[in-house]
């Protein structure tokens, strides 16, 4: 229990470090940063404080979608905006273009790598994975369709709000799913040390 409590935790803030970095590069980032970065600009809240907030507006919709949160999906929802922002808070600015590609590069390696720690960690999902899931369910649609339609709504109204999309939106969008399919199953807190050390 207190490997998983403390790989959760450094989970969560290490997406946020992630995340951060990913709006440091000034190349675009995902759909839910976007609309962050959107909301940001027009209410003068920090990107990260409005990542929290958008969090638990999140975890709202799961009321009529009978979700259930677990502990992973309050402490995801008070760590990762609140990581990003002291990041941006300490960070200075990102100049060049290919100090801006590996800032952009590492930051999307750390949130695959944050994101095989807190899911690994199997202490619930965090609140837009739980939105997936709970569309998937009331809806019957599958899950990839639920994340795209989502994904693009959010993005689409970052955008509009001013929200930062570029080469770092696509690149992370290709990226993330297989560097996390590598990431989860060595993080994973259900692996038997047997069967760990029969896969290294």
């Amino acid at each position: 229990m207190t490997r998983r409590v403390i790989q959760l935790l450094t989970g969560l803030v290490l997406y946020g470090i992630g995340c951060g970095l990913t709006v440091e590069a000034g190349l675009g980032v995902d759909p839910w940063t976007v609309l962050a970065q959107g909301l940001s600009i027009h209410t003068g809240l920090g990107i990260g404080w409005v990542t929290n907030i958008l969090g638990f507006l999140v975890l709202l919709l799961w009321i009529p979608l009978r979700q259930k949160p677990g502990v992973g999906t309050i402490a995801n929802i008070l760590l990762v905006g609140t990581s990003m922002q002291v990041l941006l808070w300490v960070m200075p600015p990102v100049e060049g273009v290919l100090v801006q590609v590996a800032t952009l590069l590492a930051g999307i390696v750390l949130v695959a790598v944050a994101s095989g720690l807190y899911i690994g960690a199997r202490f619930g999902p965090g609140p837009r994975d739980g939105l997936m899931t709970g569309l998937h369910a009331r809806l019957g649609w599958p899950i990839w369709a639920c994340r795209a339609s989502v994904e693009i709504s959010v993005l689409v109204i970052g955008w509009l709000l001013g929200g930062t999309v570029g080469i770092g939106t696509l690149l992370f969008a290709f990226l993330i799913g297989p560097l996390v399919h590598v990431a989860l199953p060595l993080l994973d807190t259900r692996r038997t040390p047997v069967a760990a050390e029969a896969t290294s």
